[in-house]
């Protein structure tokens, strides 16, 4: 189930909105100011921000800027929450990268469906730049591979071939394929380049480098 972070400094309002997203069946953990948000963050990147404009260290709207400027953050949906009503309060967050506005008071049934929504939308985008393989993880956006929740380190020419292999599980992929797709199709190096790459990438992929087949005399397949 998704993760949502809540930032906001009113007690109340965040005890809402965190009882009602828990009953929704969401992972969810609250911070009172951006501080403790951003600590937070460096352990743990979530699938949702609900976050009030007027914090006591910090602007809302700026937290919305930082966040879109970082690349492991750009894509987080965002739902600003306020008591601003005014239309140039809420084009100011939506053109800052909020996602979404909720001007309070508001109601849990909306709260609810807008943070559904959203997280529609975002898995959405997410298919086409995340691949799985079981509990195998590809993130094709920020090049990184996890392995049953632990991070692998691979080079260009591993990575582009463990996608390569996602993208086409249980297909058989010729060897010229592989070489022409990885290496280019001027590349005229000796075929065994490619053997000693996919030897290194079963290895860091620990279990799920057995899953990477030799097909005989044709080439290899995730299966």
């Amino acid at each position: 189930m998704a993760t949502i972070f809540i930032v906001e400094d009113d007690r109340n309002i965040r005890e809402i909105e965190s009882f009602s997203l828990k009953n929704s069946g969401y992972e969810v953990e609250d911070f009172d100011c951006a501080a403790a948000f951003y600590k937070r963050m460096e352990r743990e990147i979530p699938d949702l921000i609900l976050l009030d404009i007027m914090l006591p260290d910090r602007d809302g709207l700026d937290i919305v800027k930082d966040l879109r400027m970082r690349v492991e953050t750009r894509r987080i949906p965002i739902i600003m929450v306020t008591a601003k009503t005014t239309e140039l309060d809420k084009v100011k967050g939506l053109d800052m990268g909020a996602d979404d506005y909720l001007t309070k008071p508001f109601g849990v049934m909306e709260l609810i469906s807008r943070v559904k929504a959203l997280l529609r939308r975002s898995n959405s985008l997410q298919d086409e730049t995340q691949l799985q393989f079981q509990e195998l993880y590809m993130d094709l956006e920020k090049r990184r591979v996890r392995v049953q929740g632990e991070s692998v380190e691979l080079t260009y020419k591993e990575f582009e071939l463990l996608r390569i292999f996602m993208q086409n599980a249980g297909i058989v992929l010729q060897r010229e394929t592989l070489m022409t797709k990885v290496w280019g199709t001027d590349y005229e190096g000796e075929s065994r380049t490619l053997d000693m790459h996919i030897k290194t990438l079963r290895q860091k992929i620990g279990a799920y480098g057995n899953h990477i087949k030799t097909v005989r005399n044709v080439g290899y397949r995730l299966e």
